[in-house]
């Protein structure tokens, strides 16, 4: 396989998890004689790699086990989509879960999960990133890949990113709605929303921008990795007058 043909999957494998707002857990079980695999559902987020993280609370039998084996996989499925399920991509992640207090990773999740921001404080309730160490994609008959830690995570230098992100989402909420309603309906296919459930942007990455409207919630690919705000910048324009041309092409039809 070529190096262009392993990044490619990589990225594939990324942009799955990065789509989905929930994921299965399988977390181990205590028991006599050996753990047994616990199977749980969790809402989920993504750092700004697309490493995972959660928002758990010490009462669930999940992070009981976790406290006691932080090793962890997560399975990612493909959204959307009617026919055999089984012909869907799915992605698992293997790593560990380990508790953050980051404050990026509290306001990722927060900005994926506006619901959350109700219980997120309470004194239970606790922050994790998964770290991680294998991912495996099912993408299709015949593509089948185990991608380790370095390849799947995206690499690079997105420091300035992370530290602009907050502004460049608040201004494009704030300043650019009508962009963003652009994105989601023209670039995306999706249906408009009810007025109050806008499209707005929840968070940027090197990837791609998450969107949401009320409970939905939409993933944009960059058609370039951006590294810091300028090149954040100069995508988002590039993005806009794409969605605007789709749109004065749909109207004159």
């Amino acid at each position: 396989m070529t190096e262009e043909a392993a990044s490619d999957i990589a990225r594939e494998a990324r942009e799955l998890v990065r789509e989905n707002t929930t994921a299965a857990l399988a977390s181990a079980a205590p028991a006599e004689g050996g753990a047994w695999p616990y199977a749980s559902f969790v809402t989920v987020a993504c750092d700004l790699d697309a490493a995972p993280i959660l928002l758990l609370s010490d009462l669930a039998e999940h992070t009981k086990n976790i406290k006691a084996e932080p090793k962890v996989s997560l399975l990612f499925t493909a959204t959307g989509g009617g026919g055999d399920p089984l012909a869907r991509g799915r992605v698992s992640v293997l790593g560990k879960a380990v508790e953050s207090d980051a404050a990026r990773h509290r306001e990722r999740f927060l900005a994926r999960h506006q619901a959350a921001r109700d219980y997120a404080s309470f004194r239970d309730f606790h922050f994790y990133k998964v770290e991680v160490a294998r991912a495996h994609l099912v993408a299709g008959f015949g593509r089948i890949h185990w991608i380790e830690a370095d390849s799947f995570l995206c690499g690079g230098n997105w420091a300035a990113l992370a530290e602009a992100e907050a502004e460049i989402v608040a201004h494009m909420n704030a300043d650019h709605g009508d962009a963003v309603r652009l994105y989601a309906e023209r670039l995306l296919g999706l249906a408009p929303r009810p007025e109050g459930q806008e499209w707005r942007m929840t968070g940027i990455d090197p990837e791609g921008c998450d969107l949401a409207a009320g409970d939905h919630a939409a993933r944009l690919p960059f058609g370039e990795t951006v590294p810091d705000a300028e090149a954040a910048r100069a995508e988002l324009v590039r993005l806009t007058k794409r969605a605007r041309a789709t749109a004065v092409a749909s109207d004159s039809e």
